[in-house]
């Protein structure tokens, strides 16, 4: 049936769906505005190794060692695009490496992608591949044989990665510049270039590397100011600060906000949820998240489309195993009425309030179910629109309609929207507001 057939309430349901992916679209495909410097935080504190896990390293005169048992050394935190600076120092012969978008398992130079630390000028390596010279990306892509200081001396790295866009820079020098969608083309069989998430850790070999003044800074997706403000919104997050957001006086320590990133760490302190100043009515909201860490093992219950469990032949509900990661948005103040960001099955978009209150009917049941998951993995960012227009609610997660005007009753008026942390740590960025 044609759009001209179609009654005016379906007509308008098209229009306003065709508008929310053209707006997700323009912001997606609009060039970067970025800080020139961005701001840099530690990823290593030169005492001991918190935010690492692995083992056969050990801090040195505030450097990380690789001593003879060192092999994968892995940060806590997952990253997706940054600009990481280091300092490293070789000894004769040594051989180690950096991964990025390490998942956390299997050989990360191919779950993921290694990034060669070496001493190109030992006699041994006389017969390497062009590949596995310093700075160059394991099997794919060769850096140029240049840069490094003698063996004993410290020589300072950059690596930023930037989407598939992947920047080496040693000593002042660029080493490697290669884009990983088209690696992709080239090495298909390549599961780790098509991550665009993960661990960073440091790949040992058993010989003796040291690396200090480890920082990073954190890149959030594109978005362009300019243009989202003609479509009529504005900034609840102004990139640098909790301005705009309630909080008691209690410890912040969990929440943290630089580079355009508003983050939670994932754990519990004094204030987990973050409040809007302002309350509101009618709205559009646009904004980014992804998941920065890692969540435990936990079953969760399958969800049919009519919202409910789907059960087993026993009539118990099914279950699989997922990482548990929960967070949400409340809205108009209203902890029934919030949008679920989280790993279960079902995908984000939920309304778990009215899709599990005892006096929902099945069609609301059924309205506030995911239509798909439409999630990236794990640790990538996430675009969301959510539009609540009196009770009538439609979200869109990566360009796709999960939720399509759903009727929330007895939703409020009007209120504050919330920022929820329960478990996960987790960024948002690019967070902008209609008023309708």
């Amino acid at each position: 049936m044609g759009v001209k057939h179609l009654r005016w309430a379906d007509r308008f349901k098209v229009r306003t769906m065709k508008f929310h992916l053209l707006l997700i679209a323009a912001v997606m495909l609009a060039a970067p505005i970025r800080a020139a410097q961005p701001q840099m935080r530690p990823l290593f504190n030169g005492k001991d190794l918190s935010g690492w896990t692995g083992a056969g390293y050990v801090v040195e005169d505030g450097a990380i060692v690789c001593t003879p048992q060192g092999r994968n050394l892995v940060t806590e935190e997952t990253f997706s695009s940054f600009i990481l600076d280091f300092e490293f120092k070789l000894s004769p012969g040594a051989n180690n490496g950096l991964g990025i978008h390490y998942p956390g398992q299997g050989d990360s130079a191919y779950t993921g992608m290694e990034l060669q630390i070496l001493d190109n000028s030992d006699p041994k390596y006389k017969d390497l591949k062009d590949y596995q010279f310093h700075g160059s990306l394991y099997t794919l892509a060769p850096a140029a044989k240049t840069g490094l200081k003698p063996v004993g001396e410290w020589n300072r790295q950059r690596v930023s990665v930037i989407g598939p866009a992947i920047l080496v820079e040693l000593n002042g020098t660029i080493l490697l510049r290669t884009n990983l969608d088209d690696l992709n083309k080239q090495f298909p069989e390549h599961q780790g270039a098509k991550r665009r998430a993960g661990h960073l850790a440091w790949l040992g070999h058993g010989d003796r590397v040291a690396f200090r003044n480890i920082q990073i800074a954190e890149i959030p997706p594109v978005a362009n100011e300019a243009q989202v403000m003609a479509a009529g919104f504005t900034r609840m997050f102004d990139g640098k600060s909790l301005s705009g957001w309630k909080h008691g006086s209690g410890d912040l320590t969990n929440w943290s906000a630089a580079n355009g990133i508003l983050k939670h760490n994932g754990k519990k302190g004094d204030i987990n949820d973050l409040w809007s100043e302002k309350e509101y009515g009618d709205f559009t909201l646009v904004m980014d998240w992804r998941w920065s860490g890692r969540g435990p093992l936990m079953q969760r219950p399958l969800i049919l489309a009519d919202g409910t469990d789907k059960k087993k032949p026993d009539g118990s509900t099914e279950t699989v195993e997922v990482e548990e990661l929960d967070s949400g948005i409340y809205l108009r103040g209203n902890s029934k009425s919030q949008i679920n960001l989280w790993n279960w099955p079902v995908g984000s978009g939920e309304v778990y309030g009215y899709r599990t209150a005892g006096d929902s009917s099945a069609e609301t049941r059924a309205a506030v179910t995911p239509k798909v998951k439409a999630d990236r993995p794990l640790g990538e960012w996430n675009r969301m629109m959510i539009t609540l227009k009196g009770e009538v609610l439609t979200v869109s997660l990566n360009g796709r309609v999960v939720i399509d005007h759903a009727a929330l009753p007895g939703v409020p008026a009007r209120g504050a929207i919330a920022l929820q942390h329960h478990g996960g740590a987790i960024d948002f960025a690019n967070i902008w507001i209609k008023p309708e």
